[in-house]
């Protein structure tokens, strides 16, 4: 069975492929109670609908296809921190437990040190939007692997 950490190196890789995809590096995984991956998923805003985040889809396909009780056990893996939109979707559906590798406030620091705008929706904690759901991050290293796919999306050199 995979662990949280293997669940969060497959969303890293699936935030790479966004990348490589001409997206922004964000990618998730729902997997149900008994540890079966049920869908994954990558950002597809390229196209302009900035809406088409893998945690908002992930929360429509549990919505139509697993019963409350199967959301409510169910955990979602994610490489970033869900955003508002994203949080609240979770919460609306019954999702349960989310694992991300990288924080929100940890994006908001690296956009600050690269002169980076904030984005159009205030940067909140998943548990600010829906204080009811239980939450586990960031991870110190994939954190690490995320900041470095963000800095390549936003032509900053390496360090």
């Amino acid at each position: 069975m995979m662990t949280d950490r293997d669940y969060l190196e497959a969303c890293v890789s699936l935030a790479r492929e966004a990348l490589a995809a001409g997206d922004e590096p964000f990618g998730s995984i729902l997997v149900s109670d008994e540890g079966e991956q049920l869908v994954a998923d990558r950002n597809r805003v390229a196209g302009g609908d900035q809406t088409q985040h893998p945690e908002f889809a992930i929360a429509r396909w549990a919505a139509q296809f697993l019963s409350p009780d199967q959301r409510r056990r169910a955990t979602v893996y994610t490489s970033g921190e869900h955003c508002a939109m994203c949080s609240a979707a979770h919460a609306w559906v019954g999702l349960g437990r989310i694992v991300y590798a990288s924080s929100t406030q940890q994006l908001v620091s690296w956009h600050a040190e690269w002169g980076i705008a904030p984005g159009p929706v205030a940067p909140l904690p998943i548990t600010a939007v829906a204080p009811g759901i239980d939450v586990a991050g960031p991870d110190p290293e994939l954190s690490l692997i995320v900041k470095d796919l963000h800095r390549q999306l936003h032509g900053i050199p390496a360090p």
